[in-house]
């Protein structure tokens, strides 16, 4: 049987997860706000799916307030790629991404990741279509959400989907930080316990995704910020990689919080903005051939620049 297109969007929503309820219940200050992080990413996600024009799509993400904007454009790219998954001849993300998604990027990407991880696609094979270095985010959010919605085998089990290759293992595992911040209520104690036990080869990428989410997404108080870099010890050069890429996505966007700030103070030594420059420092020459992705190489060049500890 074929479906309509209106059948087809009704078949992708579905009601909201189970998980996503139980995650949207916190108990403490952070746990609440990133919860309804996370829930504004749904329901983008979900608004996207009944109505992808994108001369309605826009409008609807920029009447979002500034510090939540980019986790709607998160929940629009979901949406849009999954879209494109199902009908590719739309090319809807692609138009978007062009357009007013553009300071957005790095969001959208992320979302365009989840959507892969949701239908089951490996987002290795999407990679040519889009941007050459942040491309790789698309493995960001494939991450972040296998952390959410497998956790048994991801974190538990602390397994990798087999197709994965080295690179990709690597901007997954700093997916998997970001949710591990998020599914533990931005708590430095519970993130260090559940990074741990993680294979120390592990561990870098886990904590960049950790101080990505805590410039970005933000959600700690001082005290709590002031704590990450004791937790992750040997770590701190790629806290800080991950505070500098966050603080880019908001910088390239125009919304800058005082969060990110924070977060860039403490883990980088640096203001949000000086932070977000030093990224656009190691763009120069970068180069997008080679054995190495140049997100890579980029992230290397960047956690270069914090490589003596900060101290605490």
């Amino acid at each position: 049987m074929t479906l309509s297109l209106g059948q087809l969007r009704k078949s992708l929503m579905g009601g909201l997860p189970p998980e996503v309820e139980a995650f949207s219940q916190g108990q403490t200050s952070s746990e609440k706000y990133l919860g309804n992080i996370f829930l504004t990413v749904i329901q983008h996600y979900q608004a996207t799916l009944k109505d992808s024009r994108l001369e309605t799509v826009v409008p609807r993400l920029n009447a979002v307030d500034a510090e939540l904007r980019g986790f709607a454009y998160e929940g629009a790219g979901m949406g849009l790629m999954q879209l494109d998954c199902m009908l590719p001849w739309k090319r809807r993300l692609p138009a978007f991404l062009a357009g007013a998604a553009s300071p957005y990027v790095y969001p959208v990407y992320v979302g365009a990741g989840l959507a892969l991880a949701r239908i089951g696609k490996q987002p290795e094979r999407f990679l040519e279509k889009f941007d050459p270095v942040l491309r790789w985010l698309l493995l960001d959010g494939y991450g972040f959400r296998y952390g959410i919605f497998a956790r048994q085998r991801s974190i538990v089990e602390r397994a990798f989907p087999e197709h994965l290759s080295p690179s990709g293992r690597r901007v997954f595992d700093q997916g998997m930080g970001r949710c591990i911040w998020f599914a533990n209520g931005a708590d430095p104690v519970r993130i260090e316990a559940i990074i741990h036990p993680f294979p120390e080869a592990r561990q870098a990428d886990l904590w960049s995704g950790v101080g990505f989410a805590c410039a970005y997404a933000g959600g700690a108080d001082r005290a709590m910020v002031e704590m990450l870099p004791k937790v992750a010890n040997a770590y701190r050069s790629q806290l800080a990689l991950g505070a500098a890429l966050g603080a880019k996505g908001r910088q390239r966007a125009g919304n800058l919080m005082p969060h990110t700030d924070l977060a860039c103070e403490v883990l980088c030594g640096l203001s949000g903005d000086i932070a977000a420059s030093k990224t656009d420092i190691a763009l120069r020459n970068l180069p997008t051939t080679g054995a190495e992705p140049a997100f890579a190489i980029w992230r290397e060049r960047i956690e270069a620049e914090f490589s003596v500890p900060v101290a605490s």
